[in-house]
């Protein structure tokens, strides 16, 4: 059984992603999508694809696709997971899955009613590295967890042309949240029981830097933050009791350190040629299964997280009036 993809959107994210597809074991890009043509027929070309549709309405109701990978800038997202839903595709959203719980609860409900599977992307959690370093949590390696921390910096976003607008859905909230908040719940097997979090941007603008407390249910406690002002190394870092785990740019590492009391090392290593690939070959399992959601990347967890940054981004904006 192959499993024929469908890429709304030329963003940047796309060719890692269909070399992912193209590296899983039964994936396949069918066709790509632009709202202008010649985008997309220069992608496919580049990317070794057969079909380009010069709308997504074309690629969604085109009845080779089994699955549609929605890759549009963040405000996007809705409506184009919306269409592919409808024309009852199976979808793959990337982050943030949508910019409002409400819209996020919306989809699961219609990828309910058309029975069609629903998951938001996150490859972090399905890399190797992930997965040892979740082992060794439950391994008892350093102990019981106290605190978990993320450290995210982005020099430079001057080439996502719409990260500074409020409307399109920019920030570094909106565009990184995902991955640590969801990735420490993976790891740590928890959710989120407490937050609270404050963001810098200019009035009228949307957040360059974003800082967040959380309580896990366990009472683990964890600390997220992001910035695109600081050039600084991005790791998160798990704190036990007689130990810690660093990984370094956790989100795409192959390699993470765990570190004990007694001065003892043990270096994990997770080799690949795509980070995608293993989020690929999940979804694949999935649609396979005839499963409607990820035992991973659960539904649970996607609306949580939805909701906790639209909150925080409720909150910051109030400061404007």
């Amino acid at each position: 059984m192959n499993i024929r993809y469908g890429i709304l959107s030329t963003a940047q994210i796309v060719p890692r992603f269909v070399e992912g597809v193209k590296k899983s074991s039964l994936g396949t890009v069918v066709a790509i999508a632009s709202r202008n043509l010649d985008k997309a027929e220069k992608a496919a070309e580049n990317l070794d694809i057969p079909k380009a549709y010069g709308s997504y309405e074309e690629l969604c109701q085109d009845e080779q696709i089994d699955i549609v990978y929605v890759a549009t800038y963040n405000k996007g997202h809705y409506e184009a997971t919306k269409m592919a839903l409808e024309n009852h595709k199976h979808v793959l959203v990337e982050k943030p899955f949508t910019l409002k719980a409400s819209e996020a609860e919306k989809l699961f409900e219609l990828a309910k009613q058309n029975r069609c599977f629903l998951m938001e992307a996150q490859k972090s959690v399905f890399l190797p590295i992930s997965l040892q370093v979740k082992k060794a949590i439950q391994q008892n390696k350093i102990g019981e967890v106290r605190f978990i921390q993320s450290v995210t910096a982005y020099p430079s976003v001057n080439h996502i042309r719409w990260f500074h607008s409020l409307d399109a859905g920019g920030g570094t909230l909106h565009g990184s949240g995902s991955y640590p908040l969801q990735y420490m719940q993976f790891v740590l097997d928890q959710s989120i029981a407490e937050y609270y979090g404050s963001g810098t941007r200019n009035k009228g603008a949307t957040d360059d830097q974003a800082n967040i407390a959380l309580k896990f249910q366990n009472q683990i406690l964890g600390n997220v933050f992001i910035s695109v002002k600081l050039d600084i190394p991005s790791k998160m870092t798990i704190y036990g009791e007689k130990g810690r785990i660093e990984i370094p740019y956790f989100w795409k590492t192959k390699q993470a350190m765990i570190y004990d009391d007694l001065g003892n090392q043990e270096k994990l290593i997770g080799d690949f040629d795509s980070e995608f690939v293993f989020e690929v070959d999940h979804v694949n399992e999935c649609l396979q299964k005839g499963l409607l959601e990820s035992p991973v990347m659960t539904k649970k967890m996607t609306l949580e997280t939805v909701a906790l940054v639209e909150s925080l981004y409720d909150e910051w904006l109030k400061e404007d009036n």
